[in-house]
């Protein structure tokens, strides 16, 4: 990276020649089919990069090596030259029994983990017989009120050998007590279980919804997780912190690193305050980042991710141990660039957005299928886009080779234009009192809000094409096959969980013990577990911190 200063005094001469006559020719011919170029983030792309652009870069300071500070090149040595991300289709439908045997199908077609996607009901604190559940259960994920449905749901998966993943919020520490305790009833040690509770409530306030409680209290729920999962599921990531749904929600690229980054910080301080050592949790945090459309920006994205986590937590947390500034994350293809006209393009859309998360180090991986712009995705259009996974790691030769775009005068210059601005928004959070604040004060709102007014109306004036929706449109065709949820699904639900509840009226004792664990100064979690093995409901338990914390109301 670095070059002497002779060099680039010849090279600046040389590119003041190449501007004056062979590009000035050259556009004079073909005028160049924009005004302007840029990002998906707005930011201005240069016609060309040299190594001007990165004149005041240190490779050893900047890049360094994979697996080494401040991890640029990616959080492990060999990358997938030892072996692939983990791939990770995300699915939860209708009933427990029901998306059991999706998961089974796609082991079989060779996912290497699980990823459980929850219905409504589930991630706000509801029962399935609630009024407020009521046609609502299975739509957007697998229904799960009590512990019976987690039995259900992993019924014949080996938990010690799978790798999980929760996509869950406020009702995380529920949700983690239940699998749990379902491990344990197959055999397996707490301590050996991996996976993944996302439990990042922050980004529910600012950008998805989801919530139940209002943010102070819902931090203690979130740091009683990292100390249970210390004491109990070492091996187990306590949080997965998420900027998928501020992308989704509209934010910019910059916004999306920002703003997951400082709840990150939040969340850091938090845990700090209520007494951990940071090198004794900062290695379980890991992240969830969307892959979207702009390629190269994706790819230096992720990269100026990494190294700024490194920087923050080696400079304002001083982490002793380089483990503690590893940024490892999951990706996940962009869900609201999925169009329901023209299917079949979100395919490729997917391929691509899959190929940036892969460039950009990815350690785990969810690709979108072609008909989640219409409905859930059928098992054909799963196994689709498994299969893109499966093609890239085995076929493209792209996983070879550690970080191969590295080095490239364009990523690199975005890499640290991302970098900077990103840590320029942090500053900003910084000075309003941090995520926490910021998000109470409505700021990251606001900022995500403007993105996403700004997207819609390039889309509407046709200045941001979108292919098949502003052009090349063509005669709307439906998939023949779409998945329905059917009506039984709530019935036969409402009544499994009817039968439950019969079977299991002694739960009063176990929730007066989650009540004075949350009015007091007690870890939350504990009492849970033992709520939960008593066979109370999850609604039961959300009912009962809904008594003692209340609830937020967005203002």
């Amino acid at each position: 990276m670095t070059v002497s200063s002779e060099s680039l005094d010849a090279l600046r001469l040389s590119a003041q020649r190449w501007e004056a006559g062979t590009l000035k020719n050259a556009v004079a011919r073909l005028p160049e089919r924009k005004k302007r170029f840029q990002t998906g983030s707005g930011a201005e792309l240069k016609g060309l990069y040299t190594p001007l652009d990165l004149a005041a870069s240190d490779y050893c300071r900047d890049l360094g090596f994979p697996g080494e500070p401040p991890f640029t090149r990616g959080v492990q040595p060999t990358m997938y030259r030892g072996r692939f991300w983990t791939m990770r289709q995300y699915a939860g439908f209708a009933s427990a029994s029901e998306t059991n045997r999706r998961y089974r199908y796609l082991l079989q077609q060779g996912q290497t983990g699980l990823s459980v996607a929850f219905d409504l009901p589930t991630q706000i604190g509801y029962d399935s017989d609630h009024p407020l559940a009521r046609g609502e259960v299975g739509k957007v994920g697998v229904a799960v009120s009590s512990l019976e449905d987690c039995r259900t749901l992993f019924d014949g998966i080996g938990l010690d050998k799978a790798s999980t993943s929760m996509t869950i919020n406020a009702t995380a520490a529920i949700l983690l007590a239940m699998y749990a305790t379902v491990a344990e009833e197959q055999g397996a040690a707490l301590e050996s279980l991996q996976g993944t509770v996302q439990n990042d409530i922050l980004k529910e306030y600012a950008a998805r919804g989801t919530y139940i409680y209002p943010p102070r209290p819902s931090m203690r729920l979130v740091t009683d997780l990292f100390a249970f999962c210390r004491q109990r599921m070492p091996r187990f990531n306590p949080i997965s912190i998420s900027g998928y749904h501020i992308r989704e929600a509209g934010s910019t690229a910059v916004q999306e690193v920002a703003f997951t980054l400082a709840n990150a910080v939040a969340y850091v301080e938090a845990a700090v305050a209520a007494g951990l050592d940071v090198d004794a949790f900062a290695s379980r945090l890991s992240f969830f980042f969307n892959s979207h459309n702009d390629f190269l920006e994706e790819v230096a994205k992720f990269r100026a991710a990494r190294r700024l986590w490194a920087r923050i937590m080696a400079e304002r947390f001083k982490a002793r141990r380089p483990e503690s500034c590893m940024l490892r994350f999951h990706a996940q293809t962009a869900g609201c660039t999925l169009t329901a006209q023209q299917p079949d393009n979100n395919v490729v859309r997917v391929a691509f957005q899959a190929m940036a998360a892969v460039l950009g180090g990815a350690q785990s991986l969810h690709t979108n299928s072609r008909d989640e712009a219409l409905s859930l995705p059928t098992e054909d259009s799963v196994r689709i886009a498994l299969r893109t996974q499966q093609i890239i790691a085995h076929e493209s030769g792209v996983a070879d080779t550690i970080d191969p775009l590295a080095g490239s005068y364009a990523v690199e210059s975005l890499t640290n234009a991302i970098e900077a601005e990103a840590l320029e928004y942090i500053a900003k959070i910084d000075k309003l009192g941090g995520a926490v604040a910021a998000i109470e004060a409505g700021y990251m709102q606001s900022e995500i809000g403007q993105s996403a007014y700004r997207h819609q109306r390039e889309v509407e004036s046709r200045e941001r094409v979108v292919v098949g929706v502003n052009q090349f449109e063509a005669e709307a065709t439906t998939p023949a096959r779409l998945l329905k949820i059917r009506p039984e699904v709530e019935r036969r639900q409402v009544r499994r969980l009817a039968a439950w509840r019969r079977s299991h009226r002694s739960v009063k004792a176990a929730l007066s013990g989650v009540k004075r664990a949350a009015g007091g100064k007690d870890n939350v979690v504990f009492p849970i577990v033992e709520a939960v093995k008593a066979g109370a409901t999850l609604g039961e338990i959300s009912d009962v911190l809904r008594e003692v914390f209340g609830e937020y109301k967005e203002r």
